[in-house]
């Protein structure tokens, strides 16, 4: 069984790591991108866009957190590459389709990685949460409550998180938070992503421009 899979550095050292001792053959896009595969993983969409949009029979792992519900393709499974996701236990996966969900399942079973089915929606579960978390924190960094530093200390103590919410921020990138509230907030005002939150993204943009 084979899959082709465009990803990160840091994404491919995870997922060689998942890989090692499976029946699965791997191949890398930036390598080989017209290989035929039993299985896709789309691991930047969320940077590139669409990496195998001629895949039409076969299911595409796609790391699509901010998607609408319907952009994507009906053989598109919606997952979590975030920094830190990819190496838990259980995957969360969206997709309303069964003959796909069961394509799908029989990779997963190959590459002996456990899973979950949620509701197909952006942010899944645990992205979700977690955005509304960092943004809560910025709602409370906007408004004096505390430090950066000092909120991120007691996330972890308090909760046994493994990085307080500004930290989570930083190592997955502050417009992928962004772009998965927005997304929500088309849903829900409660998304609405934090003043100080734009304000600091703003500031990031305006850093990087030449």
């Amino acid at each position: 069984m084979q899959i082709l899979v465009k990803a990160s550095a840091t994404q491919k050292a995870v997922i060689e790591q998942m890989l090692l001792h499976t029946n699965l053959q791997l191949f890398w896009y930036d390598q080989d991108p017209d290989k035929v595969a039993i299985a896709y993983f789309d691991l930047c969409f969320e940077e590139d866009g669409p990496a195998f949009s001629w895949v039409q029979h076969q299911p595409i792992f796609v790391n699509a957190l901010a998607s609408a519900k319907n952009a994507l393709p009906e053989n598109c499974i919606r997952m979590n590459g975030w920094e830190g996701f990819l190496q838990r236990k259980t995957w969360e996966l969206g997709n309303d389709h069964p003959s796909y969900r069961a394509k799908a399942q029989l990779v997963l079973e190959t590459m002996q990685q456990e899973f979950v089915w949620v509701p197909n929606e952006p942010g899944l579960v645990a992205a979700r949460v977690l955005a509304m978390i960092i943004n809560e924190a910025f709602f409370a960094l906007g408004d004096g409550v505390s430090t950066k530093i000092d909120m991120d200390t007691a996330m972890k103590l308090g909760t046994n998180y493994p990085f307080g919410p500004f930290e989570w921020a930083n190592k997955i990138g502050l417009n992928k938070i962004v772009a998965l509230l927005q997304s929500l907030e088309k849903l829900h005002a409660r998304y609405q992503p934090a003043p100080a939150l734009m304000e600091e993204i703003m500031a990031l943009q305006q850093n990087q421009l030449p």
